[in-house]
């Protein structure tokens, strides 16, 4: 029997037993029925037993059907502005691929990097983490995508096809897990990150402000551990098996020159990529403790209606307003380039939107958080390893946003419950949000770098389970040991703030 039968089996068998077996929370049924069904789909997204679009769709089957969630209200998740962010990302880089901007910017990358397959994988790494840090791990990675694949056709035209074949993946991968990693950096790396300051300041008013200064200066450290993690794991696992002998800088060199002088259309679209950056950089601002930078949303008078996707879509409408100077009556864009976006990796997006709607709306994912309940008696470290691990798994099923905002209050009330700084769990759960490298449906970079094509699920979760485990007993040793340094956050000690609040 095949794998895909086998997963389609195991799939149904297990989803049933859950369904029939187990209960939960009893008077809630909703709970049992949302884990039967997470449990099929990631079942059946890992096998590939039907196509990853289909499985995606089951929500809207399902949840209707098990009394989980209205099926309007599950249709409307599958289009929200993450969606959007992909979409007018991908466009722009139909646009690189159409004039061949994409590979000069490739070939430039070579020829500053150099060409040794760790060299490459470096110069990526870093460029992603970067990005990262400063606009959103989604239009990151939809900005290096077209740019790696063009190195990578690149590659292959000069060395063996099948051992580049085998490297490729390791930079794909690299490429997402970097964004990730890069986005835990900053307060605005990654939308978690923002979620545990206000969080926190909901729950106790009383409680210090974590500028941007200081979560930099905590995280980071934990960032560049990560990269060179990942950079270890990828290179040791997906190192080409031969010896380049024959890729020389020359090679790159020579095929540089040969492009010519930049084109028109690629200046149009190189000026427009930028354009797009900055936009998202600095759309809401960027705060160093004092200083302020404002953001261009503020000059309207509604500057919350703004978000990333709108501006990737204004920057994809101007593809396909501007002309082609040298073709007439010829766009940037147009509808027949239109037609290479990947609508199935859309739906595998929406499929991971909708089964996180149910964790919240079910109560399926507070009552994860309310089974570490029991560790009121175990040393705080083992606490935190335990928070941490859950999240950073939990975050595999659902979106990492979802996760953050339901269990942040249940981990900080079980710190204060433990005796412990509230702010003890809260800042390792948020960063553990991004430790997500198993699955497409895990974080958008990693169902990008998917969509290529290039890649299986089962390469993305045996890879990324090592990158787990890593990430998780980094954020936990760094936050327990280091924590008072950067915070002054002491285990074992309720601070004056929570005791104001709860005398």
């Amino acid at each position: 029997m095949s794998r895909k039968y086998t997963g389609l089996l195991i799939g149904i068998i297990v989803f049933v037993i859950i369904l029939l077996a187990a209960d939960l929370e009893p008077g809630k049924p909703e709970i049992t029925a949302t884990l039967a069904v997470a449990a099929l789909m990631s079942i059946w997204w890992i096998t590939e037993a039907i196509p990853l679009s289909i499985t995606s769709l089951l929500p809207l089957v399902l949840f209707p059907m098990l009394g989980i969630l209205d099926g309007k209200e599950v249709s409307e998740v599958y289009i929200n502005h993450i969606i959007f962010i992909y979409i007018g990302g991908f466009i722009m880089a139909l646009a690189m691929e159409k004039w061949g901007l994409h590979q000069r910017i490739a070939l430039k990358i070579l020829l500053l990097t150099g060409v040794s397959p760790g060299r490459i994988l470096i110069g990526f790494m870093l460029a992603s983490a970067f990005l990262s840090m400063w606009i959103s791990n989604t239009a990151t990675t939809m900005m290096m995508i077209p740019i790696v694949l063009s190195i990578i056709s690149s590659l292959e035209k000069n060395v063996s096809k099948e051992s580049v074949k085998h490297y490729s993946i390791g930079l794909l991968l690299a490429i997402a897990y970097s964004a990730s990693a890069g986005g835990m950096a900053t307060l605005v790396g990654s939308p978690t990150n923002l979620v545990y300051p206000k969080m926190l300041t909901l729950l106790y008013p009383g409680a210090p402000e974590t500028s941007f200064t200081e979560w930099m200066f905590m995280a980071f450290p934990i960032t560049v551990i990560m990269l060179v993690a990942i950079w270890l794991v990828i290179y040791l696992k997906f190192r080409p098996r031969e010896r380049w002998a024959d890729l020389d800088a020359s090679h790159f060199r020579k095929q540089y020159r040969a492009l010519g002088p930049s084109t028109p259309e690629q200046k149009i679209v190189f000026i427009l990529i930028i354009l797009l950056a900055m936009l998202w950089i600095f759309r809401t601002g960027i705060k160093f403790d004092s200083f302020t930078i404002p953001g261009w949303s503020s000059l309207f008078g509604n500057p919350e209606y703004f978000n990333d996707g709108t501006v990737a879509i204004f920057i994809s409408a101007l593809l396909f307003i501007f002309p082609a100077p040298r073709r007439k009556r010829e766009r940037i864009m147009d509808m027949k380039t239109l037609k290479k976006l990947p609508w199935h990796i859309i739906l595998l997006f929406g499929g991971g939107f909708a089964l996180a709607l149910a964790f919240q709306s079910s109560g399926l994912a507070l009552w994860f958080g309310q089974q570490l309940e029991w560790t009121g008696q175990v040393p705080p470290f083992l606490i935190m390893l335990s928070v941490v691990t859950l999240m950073s798994f939990l975050t595999e099923l659902t979106t990492n946003i979802a996760s953050t905002q339901m269990l942040l209050p249940v981990f900080a009330g079980l710190a204060v419950s433990c005796g412990n700084n509230p702010m003890l769990l809260m800042i390792p759960a948020t960063l553990a949000s991004s430790l997500a490298f198993m699955l497409p449906t895990a974080t958008p970079p990693n169902a990008i770098v998917f969509g290529s094509n290039r890649l299986s699920i089962r390469t993305m979760v045996r890879t990324g389970f090592i990158l787990n485990m890593i990430g998780i007993l980094v954020v936990s040793i760094i936050m327990y040991f280091m924590a008072n340094n950067f915070l002054g956050i002491e285990a074992g000690k309720i601070p004056d703030w929570v005791n104001n609040l709860h005398p």
